[in-house]
């Protein structure tokens, strides 16, 4: 048996997030069954299941520009790729898969995992970029599938104060669901809100003598990006979502703070639209503390 890393990148507008559900289109289904055509395994073959593990199971409507995963493979199966390609295994697996995705799915490389590597659990930290176009805003329509439009001028200073009562480890219920048996008690490393800088998209002196400036796409777009060594269900665009009450205007501080104090869960702290959101990064450590790490991280965590 082979363990494989698989490391991609989805549009998720078109999918009812990450898990696999019946009669629905996700991210995982639409992957599996992927893999169950180029590997000429039946589905529901209980000796070969192709069952992948993520490294964080995105809700409905979110992206991922870095998502990682590991599928457990017999070797036998994993050969059948090849064919007539003279190239490694996992290069023909891959190259096999990206003939069959569907263009919102991409695969950036499949590897053999080192031992001990759980795409899930021996991840040290993720990181979640939310784009915001406010009032301040030049909006790009072609980035409407990404970015979430609001009307209000948003007050960064204030979010970022707001943002900074979520760094070190918390319980955050007010803004987060448990899984069955689980906690809402995170570690939140970094957190901060900061406006793109209008930019060319390319530097001045290439561009001398065009009549007009190609502009970044993001010029402009304020930008949430956080990073934790996991999050709860919601937690991401429940704290954007509260965030930007608190920058427009329609909350305090003090409101923010008592919900950080009183890990309560009700309507006023609950998640905003998930286009804005992406899965930009997964960390890991070094190969020889990979099955350590994941084995500390099962634990359930307490304050």
């Amino acid at each position: 048996m082979t363990r494989l890393r698989i490391d991609l990148a989805y549009d998720g507008g078109g999918f009812y997030g990450w898990a696999k559900q019946p009669e629905l289109r996700t991210v995982q289904g639409t992957i599996e069954d992927a893999l169950h055509k180029v590997l000429r395994v039946p589905v529901g073959d209980e000796r070969e299941p192709l069952r992948l593990t993520v490294a964080g199971r995105t809700d409905t409507g979110v992206h991922a520009s870095h998502q990682v995963a590991h599928l457990d493979v017999s070797d036998e199966t994993l050969a059948r790729c090849q064919g007539h390609m003279d190239v490694p295994l996992t290069e023909a697996l891959a190259r096999r898969l990206k003939a069959v995705l569907p263009a919102d799915i991409v695969i950036h490389g499949i590897a053999i995992a080192p031992q001990g590597f759980d795409a899930r659990f021996s991840a040290l930290e993720r990181t979640y970029v939310y784009r915001v176009a406010d009032r301040s805003s030049e909006v790009d329509p072609r980035l409407r599938g990404c970015v979430l439009r609001v009307d209000e001028s948003l007050d960064l200073d204030a979010m970022n104060a707001a943002a900074a009562m979520t760094i070190g480890l918390h319980d955050f219920g007010s803004f987060a669901t448990p899984n069955p048996g689980g906690t809402t008690i995170r570690e939140v490393k970094t957190a901060y809100w900061r406006r793109v800088p209008v930019a060319s998209l390319v530097p001045d002196v290439l561009a001398e003598n065009e009549a007009y400036r190609t502009p970044s796409l993001e010029s402009g777009l304020v930008v949430f990006t956080i990073v934790a060594d996991a999050f709860a269900r919601n937690m991401v665009r429940s704290l954007v979502g509260s965030s930007i009450k608190v920058g427009s205007g329609r909350k305090t501080l003090e409101w923010f703070a008592d919900k950080m104090a009183n890990p309560v869960r009700e309507g006023s702290s609950g998640p905003i639209a998930p286009q804005g959101l992406t899965l930009e990064h997964i960390e890991y450590p070094a190969d020889d503390q990979l099955a350590a790490r994941a084995e500390a991280i099962r634990a359930v965590r307490t304050l």
